[in-house]
C-alpha cells in the first residue's frame, strides 16, 4: 500500500459550504488536495481558500463520470483518494495506511461507510463500501445510473478503516438533487437488460413497491428505527428519494 506522500485526495463540490470545511480538516496530512467545483454560488470557494494545501479549480458540470475522471487526471501521484465533500476520513487515516501493508499488489482499496446525521452515527445504512483509494493508471470511472462506478483493472482489497458520511446541506437542496438523480436512475432502469437487473432494480420497475420496500429495509433490516430521530430522518430521505424515482417512472409510463 502507498505511503501518504503517494496519495492525492480529490474532492468534487457544488454548493458544499456546509460540508467542505469538515472534509478538508481531515486531509491535513496530504501535500495537495484538488477540489473540482462545478460553479458553486455559496461560500464553497472561500472556505477552500482557507486551506493552503487545497487547490480549487472550476469545471462546468456535464456528468459525474466526466467530472470524476477530470479530477483524477489532476492528481499526478501513483494513488488517488476520491471523496465527496460530505465524506470524512478517520483521524488516523494516514497512520493506518502506512501501517497496513498488503501481501498482494492491488489496484484499488474499498472503505466501508458509517452514515451520520448531523454528527450522530447510525447503526446501518444503504451505502455499500466504495473503492475510494486507487491507482489512476489502472482504474477509470464509468457511468452507472445517477452515479458512477469505478472500473478496476486488477485486484482490490478492503481497508480496515471507515469513512463517515455526514451531509449537512439543507433539505431543500437535497430534494433538488433527487430530481436529477431520479431521471438518470430511470434511464438506467429502462435500458438495463433483464439479465443484468438486480432484485432492487426489479422492485423499482414495479413503481409501487420501491418506496415501501426501502422503508422496511432501512428501518427494520438496517435497524435505523432504533437510532431515534436521526434514524427516522435518514429513513425519510431514502423513502423520499424512492418516491421521486417512482414518480419519474410513472410519468414516463403515462406519457407513453
Amino acid at each position: 500500500m502507498p505511503a501518504v506522500a503517494d496519495i492525492t485526495p480529490v474532492v468534487l463540490t457544488f454548493n458544499e459550504a456546509p460540508n467542505i470545511g469538515r472534509c478538508l480538516d481531515r486531509l491535513s496530512w496530504a501535500r495537495r488536495v484538488h477540489v473540482v467545483d462545478s460553479g458553486s454560488t455559496d461560500e464553497t470557494a472561500a472556505i477552500v481558500a482557507r486551506y493552503p494545501f487545497a487547490e480549487l479549480s472550476v469545471r462546468a458540470f456535464d456528468s459525474h463520470t466526466a467530472q470524476w475522471n477530470h479530477a483524477v487526471s489532476l492528481a499526478g501521484t501513483p494513488w488517488v483518494l476520491s471523496l465527496d465533500a460530505d465524506y470524512l476520513v478517520p483521524m488516523d487515516f494516514a497512520t493506518e495506511i502506512e501501517r497496513h501493508v498488503l501481501a498482494h499488489d492491488v489496484s484499488a482499496a474499498f472503505m466501508p461507510f458509517r452514515y451520520c446525521i448531523y454528527g450522530r452515527p447510525l447503526r446501518g445504512s444503504l451505502y455499500p463500501p466504495r473503492a475510494v483509494l486507487f491507482r489512476p493508471d489502472r482504474c477509470r470511472y464509468e457511468p452507472d445510473g445517477h452515479t458512477q462506478r469505478l472500473k478496476i483493472d486488477g485486484a482490490s482489497a478492503t481497508l480496515p478503516v471507515t469513512l463517515d458520511h455526514d451531509d449537512r446541506k439543507p433539505t431543500a437542496q437535497w430534494l433538488a438533487s433527487q430530481a436529477r438523480y431520479a431521471r438518470l436512475e430511470a434511464d438506467k432502469l429502462e435500458t438495463l437488460p433483464a439479465d443484468h437487473r438486480r432484485a432492487l432494480d426489479r422492485v423499482r420497475r414495479t413503481i409501487v413497491l420501491g418506496p415501501p420496500a426501502i422503508a422496511f429495509y432501512t428501518l427494520f433490516v438496517k435497524g435505523t428505527v432504533l437510532d431515534g430521530w436521526p434514524g427516522w430522518f435518514y429513513a425519510a430521505q431514502r423513502i423520499a428519494a424512492e418516491y421521486v424515482l417512482s414518480l419519474e417512472l410513472l410519468e414516463r409510463r403515462l406519457r407513453r
